[in-house]
C-alpha cells in the first residue's frame, strides 16, 4: 500500500509538472542550435522574433517574448501577434548593446475567449443573461490580482466593477462588450495556463556597424612619398582621401615588426635583398612582437595619433589580429612550449601542403600552450582596445580551435561589448558558420568567387532567408592583398565597376584593399595572385591615374548611406530580368519608405538589353498602375507606367542602374 501511495505521488508530481505549460512553444526563429549560440542583432533597431504558438481547443492564446540583459536591468516585453498557421511574431528592440537573455510566455486569455464566444450568441439571437455575469466574474478575477496591479489598473476595474453592477442588462451588456473594457482586460487580466519556453534564447546586440560599414584596406608603408617607406604620420595626411571615397573603417594588415630570418623577396622568391621589406605577415624581431609596431612606420605615440585623427574624420582603423610569428618572434625564446619543434631540433615552418612558409612559425593552443598562450593572445587584443582599436580582421581563424575564439571573442565582448571581429576564413561552408557561431561578428564570404546570376542568386538567398541569417554577417571583399580574382584579371575597367557596385550594394558589409579604386588587376600569371604584390615589396600608387573609378566609388557609399533601405542586409529580394547576365535586384524598407531597385550587367564585355518588371505588387498596386521613379545616378525623376520595361546596360558606358521608387503617397 505504502509503495502504491509513493508511486501515486511521484505521478500525481509528474501531471502537476506537465500541466504547467499547457500552451506549446517551439521553433524560435533565433534559437541558434538549440540555444547553444547567441544570435545576432544590432541595438536599437527593430527586428522580428518568430515561434509556433498554439494549445488545445479553441481558446484565445496570446504570447510574448522577454528579454533582460545578462548584467541585470529591466525587463523588456513585447507582445507578440499571430502571422499564419499559428506562427507569431514579435517586433523586439534591444535598447543597449551587450548579450541579451529572451524567453517565450504564452497564456489562455479567459477574457478574450468569453468575449469571442458571448460575441457569437448575441449575433445568433441568444440568451446572454449568464455569460454577463460570467464576465462580470472574469473581471473581478482580475481585481483579485490587486497586490499585482499598479494603482491606475486597480481603479479603473473598481470603476467598471462599481458601473457594472448599478447598470440594467441593456447597459451592462455594453460595458462589458465594449472595446474599452476588452482593451482593460488584456492589460491587466489574468495570464491563465501560463507558459513558458523550455529553453532561454541568447541574443547579441551590437552596435550599428557590426552590420553596416564600407572598409577600405591600405598598407601604410606604401603610403610614403616618393617610394619611401610609409609612416602612420604619412597615413593622417591622406585620410582625407579615404573618407572622401566614402569609407568608415580604414583597415591595416599587420603593422607589427617583421622578421629578418628566411625573408620573402619581390613575387614571393625566397632571398630578399638587404633592402626588401618582408611579408608583414612574418610578426616579429628584434624590436617586438605583437604588441608593437615597426619602427620605421612610428611610435604607438604616431599610432595613437592615427587613432585619433581618424576618428575626427568619422572613421575606425581597423587591425589584422594574424596569430603567427616569424622565426625571430620574442615568444618563441620567451615560451618555446608554444610552438612545435622538429625531432631534430628545429622549429616547425608553417605550411599548406605543398606550400611552405619558411619565414613563418605556428603556435599550437594544446599541451603546455593551455592556458599561457590562450591568455596572451587575449591580452593582445586587450592592448591594441587600449590604444583605440575596437575592430580586428582575423587572419585565418579556421586554421585555429574553436574553443579559443569562443572563449576569447566572449571575454573581450564582456569588457568592451563593442568590439568588432571579422573572420578571414575562406573554408568550408560549415566552418566558416561555426566560426560566425561561436562569436565572430562578421565573415568573410564566397562572395568573391561568385559571377554568374545563377551563382549571386543562390548564394544571397542562402544568406539572406536560412538561418545563417540570424548569427553571420558576410562582409563582401571585392579583393584583398591574397586575392587577386580571375574576373577581375580580365574584364578590365567595367568588371571593376561591376564587382564594386554588387559588393556594396548585396551586403552590409563590404571592402576594397587600395588600388581597386585604378583597377589594379595584374596577376602573377596563372594565380590568383598580384604581380609586385605588395605583401613583400614596396608599391607608389597613383590614384588619379586615367581609369580610375573613384566617382563610383563615392557615388555608391553616397548611395549606402542616403538610403535607410541599405542597413538592412536580410530586406534583399530578387526580380525576373529576362537576360542570364543581368542581376535585378531590390531592397526595400517600408518602416523607412525606403525603396531601391539595382539592375547590374555582369558582363564586362558586351552590352545586354533586358526586359524588366517593375515589382508594382510589392505596394499593392495592380500591373497597370504607374509609379514614380527617380534615376540615383542621374537625379531625374519620371514616371513608370505598367509593370513591364525595357533596358539596356552598355559596360563601356555604366554596367549598372539604380533607381529609387515613389510609392503614392511616399517619399520626397
Amino acid at each position: 500500500m505504502a509503495l502504491k501511495s509513493k508511486m501515486t505521488r511521484k505521478a500525481a508530481d509528474a501531471a502537476v509538472d506537465l500541466s504547467r505549460n499547457r500552451i506549446v512553444i517551439e521553433s524560435i526563429s533565433h534559437e541558434i542550435d538549440g540555444g547553444r549560440f547567441p544570435a545576432k542583432e544590432i541595438a536599437g533597431q527593430i527586428f522580428a522574433v518568430e515561434a509556433d504558438v498554439f494549445g488545445d481547443g479553441h481558446d484565445c492564446i496570446r504570447a510574448a517574448v522577454q528579454a533582460r540583459r545578462e548584467r541585470g536591468g529591466s525587463l523588456v516585453e513585447v507582445e507578440m501577434s499571430h502571422v499564419i498557421n499559428d506562427r507569431w511574431r514579435g517586433d523586439v528592440t534591444l535598447p543597449e548593446i551587450g548579450l541579451w537573455h529572451m524567453t517565450f510566455i504564452a497564456w489562455r486569455d479567459l477574457f478574450a475567449t468569453w468575449h469571442e464566444d458571448t460575441s457569437k450568441k448575441i449575433g445568433a439571437g441568444q440568451n446572454i443573461a449568464l455569460e454577463l455575469e460570467e464576465g462580470r466574474h472574469l473581471i473581478a478575477a482580475a481585481l483579485d490580482q490587486s497586490p499585482l496591479l499598479k494603482a491606475r489598473p486597480k481603479k479603473a476595474l473598481e470603476r467598471l466593477l462599481d458601473q457594472i453592477g448599478a447598470a440594467e442588462d441593456e447597459a451592462k451588456q455594453k460595458l462589458l462588450m465594449s472595446d474599452d473594457t476588452l482593451d482593460i482586460m488584456r492589460a491587466v487580466g489574468p495570464r491563465s495556463n501560463l507558459s513558458q519556453y523550455e529553453r532561454t534564447v541568447t541574443v547579441r546586440a551590437e552596435r550599428p556597424a557590426a552590420a553596416f560599414s564600407a572598409w577600405y584596406e591600405l598598407m601604410p608603408r606604401s603610403w610614403g612619398p616618393n617610394g619611401q617607406h610609409g609612416t602612420f604620420d604619412d597615413v593622417i595626411a591622406r585620410l582625407d582621401y579615404v573618407r572622401d571615397l566614402g569609407f568608415d573603417v580604414l583597415y591595416f594588415p599587420p603593422i607589427h615588426p617583421i622578421g629578418k630570418t628566411n625573408r620573402k623577396g619581390p613575387n614571393n622568391v625566397l632571398t630578399a635583398g638587404p633592402e626588401d621589406p618582408g611579408s608583414p605577415y612574418a610578426i616579429g624581431g628584434q624590436k617586438g612582437g605583437h604588441r608593437a609596431v615597426h619602427p620605421d612606420l612610428g611610435t604607438l605615440e604616431d599610432f595613437d595619433r592615427l587613432v585619433a585623427a581618424a576618428a575626427e574624420k568619422g572613421m575606425e582603423i581597423a587591425l589584422d589580429f594574424a596569430i603567427q610569428c616569424s622565426p625571430d618572434h620574442p615568444w618563441i625564446k620567451e615560451h618555446p612550449e608554444w610552438f612545435d619543434w622538429r625531432p631534430d631540433g628545429t622549429i616547425k615552418f608553417a605550411e599548406n601542403p605543398p606550400k611552405k612558409y619558411e619565414d613563418i612559425v605556428n603556435v599550437h593552443f594544446y599541451r603546455d600552450a593551455l592556458p599561457s598562450l590562450w591568455l596572451e593572445l587575449r591580452d593582445v587584443v586587450l592592448f591594441w582596445v587600449e590604444h583605440g582599436v575596437k575592430i580586428f580582421r582575423v587572419d585565418n581563424p579556421h586554421t585555429k580551435p574553436f574553443p579559443f575564439w569562443e572563449w576569447m571573442i566572449a571575454d573581450v565582448q564582456t569588457r568592451h561589448p563593442d568590439t568588432i571581429f571579422l573572420a578571414e576564413a575562406f573554408t568550408r561552408p560549415k566552418v566558416m558558420k561555426r566560426l560566425a557561431k561561436v562569436g565572430f561578428t562578421q565573415s568573410y564570404s564566397y562572395f568573391t568567387w561568385r559571377h554568374a546570376k545563377t551563382e549571386l542568386t543562390e548564394y544571397l538567398t542562402e544568406l539572406t532567408t536560412e538561418e545563417c541569417r540570424h548569427y553571420m554577417r558576410p562582409n563582401f571583399f571585392a579583393n584583398t592583398p591574397d586575392i587577386n580574382p580571375w574576373f577581375l584579371q580580365t574584364s578590365g575597367r567595367p568588371g571593376f565597376r561591376t564587382r564594386l557596385v554588387l559588393a556594396a550594394t548585396l551586403a552590409g558589409n563590404y571592402g576594397i584593399y587600395n588600388g581597386f579604386e585604378v583597377c589594379e588587376g595584374r596577376p602573377v600569371p596563372g594565380k590568383e595572385e598580384y604581380l609586385d604584390s605588395e605583401k613583400y615589396q614596396l608599391r607608389q600608387w597613383d590614384f588619379d591615374q586615367p581609369g580610375h573609378i573613384k566617382d563610383d566609388i563615392r557615388l555608391i557609399n553616397r548611395i549606402r548611406v542616403e538610403h535607410p533601405a541599405m542597413r538592412d542586409f536580410t530586406n534583399l529580394r530578387f526580380y525576373n530580368a529576362t537576360n542570364d547576365d543581368v542581376l535585378y535586384y531590390g531592397r526595400m524598407d517600408a518602416a523607412n519608405d525606403s525603396y531601391l531597385l539595382f539592375h547590374v550587367n555582369l558582363d564586362p564585355h558586351g552590352a545586354q538589353e533586358f526586359g524588366f518588371e517593375v515589382p508594382l505588387w510589392e505596394f499593392g498596386l495592380p500591373d497597370e498602375a504607374s509609379i514614380e521613379v527617380e534615376d540615383l545616378l542621374q537625379g531625374n525623376r519620371f514616371t513608370w507606367h505598367g509593370k513591364s520595361h525595357r533596358l539596356a546596360l552598355d559596360p563601356q558606358a555604366r554596367p549598372y542602374a539604380i533607381w529609387r521608387l515613389i510609392p503614392p503617397g511616399g517619399g520626397r
